[in-house]
């Protein structure tokens, strides 16, 4: 099926392919009407998701507005704040979340780059449902930044799969679980260190993966400084 739709068989698809036919409950629903059509479908969710990864994406501008309300809550606790004050947070915790919305795909795409030297490979575009990565020896492995980001329906769906779950930060004394890898793969590789490193290479080779409004204050703070 694969060579008819003119793309290579990798062992990645191998791996998640065969995830999906072990666990059927995780895999994606996908509208297909024939085997060939299915092929095609999974193999676009995939290569979709890897062709736009956070190294490589233009990340889009905040959809909603900024409620006026959130500024005079915080200047009847902060009195003394000014109206440039005001505005400077707001542009603040806009920036912050969109630094946010990017994280995650960050943490996802370091591990990618480490973990394929030792038998995992990343479900680019969600092609295993509630899965981040799977190992050529059938296990599987959902990530997270801080260990208090996941909802409901992930945590529900390990109690009946094999499906174990790594967070980058413990969110309740903000120590960090590398060691998880390094020590069961021997190797310095996985570290905070190298996380910032490979974070500030991808937002310097390619800046708009973290989306910055035109008007934002701070972006013009940062251009007047270089």
């Amino acid at each position: 099926m694969f060579s008819q739709q003119n793309q290579p068989f990798l062992e990645a698809h191998r791996t998640i392919l065969t995830a999906c036919y072990r666990n059927p409950e995780l895999s994606p629903t996908l509208k297909a009407n024939t085997p060939e059509t299915l092929a095609k479908a999974w193999l676009k969710k995939y290569s979709n998701s890897y062709e736009n990864r956070i190294s490589r994406r233009i990340s889009k501008l905040p959809g909603t507005v900024a409620d006026p309300i959130v500024s005079m809550i915080i200047n009847a606790r902060l009195t003394k704040l000014t109206t440039e004050h005001l505005e400077q947070i707001k542009y603040a915790h806009r920036l912050s979340m969109s630094a946010e919305n990017i994280q995650g795909l960050l943490l996802e795409e370091f591990l990618s780059n480490q973990l394929t030297d030792y038998g995992w490979y990343c479900c680019w575009g969600e092609c295993v449902r509630h899965v981040d990565f799977c190992n050529v020896d059938g296990s599987l492995l959902q990530v997270k930044n801080h260990s208090n980001t996941e909802n409901a329906p992930s945590s529900s769906v390990r109690i009946n799969q094999p499906i174990e779950k790594w967070h980058r930060v413990d969110a309740k004394t903000g120590s960090y679980r590398w060691s998880y890898f390094s020590e069961k793969y021997n190797t310095d590789r996985f570290s905070e260190e190298n996380f910032i490193a490979f974070v500030q290479q991808v937002l310097t080779r390619n800046p708009d993966a973290l989306a910055i409004e035109a008007d934002n204050p701070w972006k013009d703070l940062s251009n007047s400084s270089k």
